[in-house]
């Protein structure tokens, strides 16, 4: 499991080949490992079609290897097709000007990532699920239940967003933006309820997300995050290790099992 790359190719490469996913010369080494990204490749980083090339070429290898690996949907992923396909055009709107064009801009937009975008990129990633069950994990990019407003299953969900995806509705298409740039929906005092009761509809056990930094979760630098934060009563595990803020870049295993603390450790 992989969380928010943005853009850092070199990290996302050196925290693969640490985890035994790729080799010296970046090619797929992970066997039959199925191995998730949960979007937000792109913005506030240096190279963000670079990953994005990077991930559509491993999905290849590891599929002859025996392997997976797939990806969903980030909000930043709608923000850049958005942008690609909109630009400044204004989303008629009661409360002010707002266009994808400036959305873009103060959310980390990088113009080499507007210009290296292909046909072949928009296409991969219009059809990348929003929501998946593995196993008893529940993966979505952004912790929020906004997700629902698109339909009461995970397949209803995934055309629902693919199906405005494939429209020129820029309407309906701020909406998907606006609603998952939401978030923090499992934490307080009925954050547990909440994701239990998502989970309830949608499957799983457990909600695995990114989308929020660990660190701001803590109340922490980003430099101290080492590993997934597991809150809301075992009920959310958030994955984004801040990468583009300085944390680490988490390639996380599934089921996670936290290490004790040293004075927990058996003697």
């Amino acid at each position: 499991m992989v969380g928010d790359v943005h853009g850092h190719l070199d990290e996302l490469l050196a925290a693969l080949a640490d985890a035994g996913l790729v080799d010296e010369e970046t090619t797929w080494s992970g066997g039959d490992t199925h191995l998730w990204f949960l979007g937000d490749f792109v913005d506030r980083g240096p190279d963000g079609i670079g990953v994005i090339d990077l991930v559509m070429r491993l999905a290849g290898e590891a599929e002859e290897a025996g392997g997976r690996v797939e990806a969903l949907l980030g909000n930043h992923e709608i923000l850049l097709l958005g942008m690609h396909r909109f630009g400044d055009t204004d989303v008629p709107s009661d409360f002010g000007p707002r266009s994808f064009a400036r959305s873009w801009e103060m959310n980390g937009g990088q113009p080499t990532d507007q210009d290296a975008i292909t046909d072949e990129h928009v296409e991969w990633l219009t059809e990348r699920p929003a929501v998946a069950l593995v196993g008893e994990h529940l993966l979505m990019h952004s912790d929020t239940v906004e997700y629902l407003v698109w339909g009461g299953d995970i397949d209803e969900i995934n055309e629902g967003i693919r199906a405005v995806l494939r429209s020129d509705d820029l309407v309906d298409w701020w909406e998907v933006w606006r609603r998952l740039t939401t978030r923090h929906a499992f934490r307080g005092p009925h954050g547990a309820e909440t994701a239990g009761q998502l989970l309830t509809v949608l499957g799983g056990e457990r909600v695995v997300h990114g989308h929020s930094v660990i660190a701001d979760q803590l109340g922490i630098a980003p430099a101290l995050v080492d590993g997934p934060y597991e809150y809301a009563d075992g009920r959310a595990l958030g994955v984004d290790g801040g990468v583009f803020v300085g944390g680490p870049c988490l390639v996380v295993p599934l089921p996670w099992n936290p290490k004790p603390a040293e004075d927990e450790k058996p003697s």
